[in-house]
């Protein structure tokens, strides 16, 4: 394609004629602008992926990271709670503080000895032995979106390059030849995480960041629109629409104009997706009984983790659940435990974490899935030791807390430790750099392999600095 004829058919949000063109296609397939311009990336990231990001490059681990333990994860589910949970109501309770510090929750007994966590975390605390509890996580920056980028890249944020997080780089390195009827990342209900702001894939092209499904799993009217069709579109009429779609992508192709290899494989997924009932059904939850879904518990957690168990079973390699409202800066008792005030059953945020968490590791232990599917909990942030004026607390990067299960993770233990304030680590600090470094061995990938921005900058998996969090390694 000339300079000329791009700059002479392109519209000013940056689509050209051809692009145009195809939208009106997929906007006949139920597929719409945001979903547009994520399979079409496949075609804009085609020179990058070709002559940049796709050649990686893999040097010998450093020696801190000699002797790991083989991975055992094929997956990973990824319950991100967005806004920073309080470590010092889940995982790290203060008992012995002044009140202003301890908070309004008691800390209870866990099946391992010496470990307690909140109260309002019973079925976790009966599953201590498969869980494992970083209290050492440390952070300098408490902004959601400075903060989020962090702890999913392991790098601390630059204004020159966005850096990929974790499951965009794993996807991208799984990639096969064949196209799986499911995309390699889903979000649920979406990935609009620390702020809205960051991106799913960083300077990677877009399509390995991930598949928002755009819903509430918990809605009784829960569709993930864009695998509905419009009404009266049959199957033949879509797949006539996809035909002359690929028959103008080689129109331009033998003009020399482009080259739609790419943008096809992102048409065909994009119509597969849309036309197969085996698709739709890997996100009908009415497939499952009652007895399940209210065991998961009926808030948006709990079903988005049900849900991520079924798209596990099904192939799905990485799975985002983004549960929001955890910016406690007031009224925390109420939004962390009761739901709403007077509630005789908490609702609130803990016990739906409890549930949904508890009920994944059951589910994925029973069906043989857990020692292959690594579980990470996690914020951005933890919140400050002291309760503020208006009954919460603030953003707190110093000192915070990360739960990890299931996929080669040695469960029943606490990693590292905070202060007796819960202000500052008091032993083996854990930085956002060595956790995504573990997590990346876990997944199987070598730390120390490069990637390639689309300027030919070598960019490593993990910093220099990260090491490997050995004491997880089971």
């Amino acid at each position: 394609m000339t300079t000329g004829y791009a700059n002479k058919f392109k519209r000013c949000d940056g689509m050209s004629r051809r692009a145009v063109l195809q939208l009106g296609q997929l906007a006949g397939l139920g597929i719409g602008l945001s979903r547009w311009n994520a399979v079409s990336a496949a075609a804009v990231g085609d020179a990058r992926v070709s002559s940049s990001t796709v050649a990686s490059k893999t040097s010998a681990l450093p020696s801190e990271t000699a002797q790991i333990p083989r991975p055992l994860a094929r997956s990973c589910i990824l319950i991100w709670l967005d806004g920073g949970p309080s470590h010092l109501e889940t995982f790290d309770l203060k008992p012995e503080a002044a009140k202003e510090v301890r908070g309004p929750l008691s800390a209870i007994s866990t099946r391992i000895s010496g470990v307690a966590i909140s109260e309002c975390l019973p079925e976790l605390a009966l599953r201590m032995d498969e869980i494992a509890i970083i209290r050492s996580m440390t952070s300098p920056l408490g902004e959601h979106n400075l903060g989020t980028h962090y702890l999913l890249t392991g790098y601390k944020p630059t204004p020159v390059l966005q850096y990929p997080p974790f499951h965009a780089v794993a996807s991208f390195k799984r990639q096969t030849d064949g196209m799986p009827l499911l995309p390699p990342s889903i979000a649920i209900p979406d990935h609009r995480v620390g702020g809205g702001r960051f991106t799913g894939s960083g300077f990677l092209p877009q399509e390995f960041g991930p598949f928002s499904i755009g819903a509430d799993p918990s809605r009784p009217d829960f569709r993930v629109k864009d695998l509905e069709s419009p009404a009266g579109l049959s199957l033949d009429r879509i797949d006539r629409r996809r035909m002359f779609a690929e028959q103008l992508a080689r129109w331009d192709e033998n003009q020399g104009r482009s080259n739609s290899s790419s943008q096809d494989s992102a048409l065909n997924r994009a119509v597969a997706m849309v036309t197969s009932a085996k698709a739709r059904a890997a996100f009908d939850l009415e497939e499952e009984t009652p007895a399940t879904r209210r065991r998961y518990g009926m808030k948006t957690i709990g079903q988005s983790c049900l849900l991520a168990r079924r798209l596990i079973e099904r192939g799905v390699p990485f799975v985002t659940v983004n549960d929001r409202g955890w910016d406690t800066h007031d009224n925390l008792y109420t939004r962390l435990k009761e739901g709403y005030t007077g509630a005789k059953t908490g609702v609130g945020l803990i016990p739906s974490l409890d549930l949904a968490v508890s009920s994944l590791i059951d589910d994925l232990r029973d069906r043989a899935l857990l020692d292959e599917t690594l579980i990470v909990v996690m914020g951005e942030f933890g919140r400050t030791p002291k309760i503020n004026t208006s009954g919460g607390r603030d953003h707190w990067p110093r000192v915070f807390s990360v739960m990890l299960a299931g996929g080669g993770v040695r469960g029943g233990q606490v990693i590292g430790s905070s202060d007796s304030t819960g202000e500052s680590p008091s032993e083996r600090p854990v930085t956002p750099s060595d956790l995504i470094c573990t997590i990346y061995n876990m997944l199987g990938f070598n730390p120390s392999d490069e990637l390639r921005t689309d300027t030919g900058r070598p960019v490593r998996l993990a910093g220099d600095e990260a090491k490997v969090v050995r004491e997880l390694l089971s």
